[in-house]
């Protein structure tokens, strides 16, 4: 009896150990993904799954009008912020949620959900954990996208759009994040004796970001001090000409594109000749 037990054991371990060996390792049905944007000095994670249409009627069957969604496949979807941001003008501190939805025709509920462990919506969902809840407009496209996609567009120094798309459905949501506050303070702070290439870099941030432009002509005079280089002239030029100070400006890309010749600089040479054009046709 014995030798027979020891018999079928030694089977039954061959036959286990074949099945494992058959075992085939398929690719995911709803592949994994994580993206990562920097905005300005901010850090945007999306994590989720991506579902594929194959075939199928998504909106209003698949995934139905009215009911929350986890916006995804899978695990829940989870949005994670480096710093504060503000959703559609609604804040959202630094940290990691659960990005749900609830899908309609003609609107879509977006929720900001506190708890990031459930698999799906989870069946100890609680409305009461939920951050923020607004409303956006979907839009249809006039192509498919087979495959969801979770991605980051029109991105600035200060904000992005957060774009979920799926078949022909389209949800746009803008986030906005405060880095003007950050290189505001930091410029505030260094500009108590600061070198002349601070100057200038703080001048050209005002410039290219629309701030007080006196400001900025304060600064990149003090760069230009016993420094007169083609880049920072140009820029200098620019600032007079964006406070109508066309005359100036002319004057100064004209030595911008001498001194960029003798640095034979193509690019700025052409950029000051363009402006130049533009700049005498607005001289009264």
């Amino acid at each position: 009896m014995k030798k027979l037990k020891l018999a079928l054991m030694v089977v039954l371990t061959c036959v286990l150990g074949q099945n494992l060996k058959a075992q085939i390792t398929t690719p995911k049905l709803s592949p994994h993904c994580v993206l990562t944007q920097e905005v300005g000095f901010n850090e945007i994670t999306v994590d989720y799954c991506r579902p594929s249409v194959k075939g199928r009627v998504i909106f209003g069957e698949l995934v139905p009008y009215g009911k929350i969604w986890r916006t995804g496949a899978n695990a829940s979807t989870k949005l994670k912020f480096k710093d504060d941001v503000t959703l559609e003008g609604h804040e959202v501190p630094a940290g990691e949620y659960t990005l749900y939805t609830i899908p309609d025709k003609d609107e879509w509920t977006i929720i900001i959900h506190t708890v990031t462990s459930y698999w799906g919506v989870g069946k100890d969902y609680k409305e009461a954990d939920d951050l923020i809840r607004f409303k956006v407009k979907p839009i249809t496209l006039n192509h498919k996208i087979e495959t969801m996609a979770i991605e980051m567009s029109d991105i600035t120094a200060n904000n992005c759009n957060l774009e979920i798309k799926w078949d022909q459905t389209l949800i746009t949501i803008k986030i906005k994040t405060d880095t003007d506050k950050k290189v505001l303070t930091e410029i505030d702070d260094k500009m108590k004796g600061v070198t002349q290439a601070t100057y200038y870099q703080a001048a050209v941030y005002y410039l290219e970001n629309d701030k007080d432009l006196n400001k900025a002509l304060e600064w990149i005079n003090k760069a230009l001090v016993n420094n007169e280089q083609f880049w920072i002239l140009r820029h200098k030029a620019l600032i007079l000409a964006k406070l109508g100070r066309y005359k100036e400006a002319v004057a100064l890309a004209e030595r911008s594109m001498e001194l960029a010749a003798v640095a034979d600089n193509d690019d700025f040479k052409k950029q000051d000749e363009k402006a130049i054009v533009e700049w005498r046709a607005l001289i009264k």
